[in-house]
């Protein structure tokens, strides 16, 4: 799982999202090791034009004057280098869905429910949830159709869509591997609403055979968290529905390649 606070290189390296606040206190980090090399001074001076862009420069001014090491930044941010190193920085800067936001959502939800109510829920969240990703979402996927205790609370939805940025969707169980439901796992209880996730490489297998790019980031963030033998003997196990579809394997076949260089599993 993803844990702890990143260092600069490993944050820009490890996902396909980067939060600006992530990116700000990396460079703070980073800004106080002594002996920077000239690769490292220049990320740090990219890093800060990416987030000159993405706060304006007055945004960047006041986050630079509370820094410890301001002097530092500066005279990195000025310093001259042959040219821009790590252009994709700006392009990737997004506020990250925080895991604390999510669980609001969830308590505040339970607490409208009469009756106890259980979901599973799917897609990124079941991964920001433990850990797993840190990035963007708007969907909390529960797999299967929305309760109708929940879908018909239509102003409560609205307002909670509203102040936290998310909204309910559903996803169908035909999307995961066979025998998911039998791998959920309890993650927590908010009053009346009862919330299991589906397992890790459930959703894993799952975005496996999608097209989607965000689904793609997904996966190149789990690989080196998850065990590679469980990923292939699931795969083997569970997804054979799935290798029937001949545009899906392709998928698959792709996805595989492109994370490890080798051939699907046969």
């Amino acid at each position: 799982m993803v844990s702890g606070r990143k260092n600069l290189w490993s944050l820009v390296r490890s996902q396909p999202e980067i939060d600006p606040n992530d990116l700000a206190q990396a460079i703070q980090a980073e800004a106080m090791q002594e002996g920077l090399d000239y690769r490292t001074r220049l990320l740090i001076r990219d890093s800060v034009d990416a987030l000159r862009e993405y706060w304006g420069g007055v945004g960047v001014e006041r986050w630079l004057a509370g820094c410890r090491d301001h002097d530092t930044i500066a005279r990195i941010c000025q310093s001259e280098f042959e040219k821009v190193g790590f252009p994709s920085i700006r392009k990737r800067l997004m506020e990250k869905t925080e895991p604390e936001t999510i669980q609001q959502y969830l308590r505040s939800l339970g607490y409208e429910l009469r009756d106890v109510i259980r979901i599973n829920v799917a897609g990124g969240c079941a991964l920001i949830l433990p850990g797993y990703v840190s990035r963007f979402t708007e969907d909390i996927d529960i797999v299967g159709e929305v309760p109708e205790s929940i879908r018909t609370k239509y102003q409560l939805l609205d307002e909670l869509e509203k102040l936290h940025g998310l909204h309910i969707g559903h996803v169908q169980e035909h999307y995961f591997p066979r025998g998911w439901r039998d791998r959920v796992h309890s993650f927590a209880v908010y009053n009346q609403l009862q919330v299991s996730l589906v397992d890790v490489y459930d959703v894993f297998l799952s975005k496996l055979f999608s097209n989607r790019d965000k689904d793609m980031g997904d996966l190149a963030t789990l690989l080196p968290q998850l065990d590679r033998e469980v990923i292939v003997l699931r795969f083997r196990d569970t997804c054979q529905d799935f290798l029937t579809a001949p545009r899906l394997k392709e998928m698959a076949v792709k996805n595989w390649y492109v994370l490890t260089g080798e051939d699907l599993p046969s």
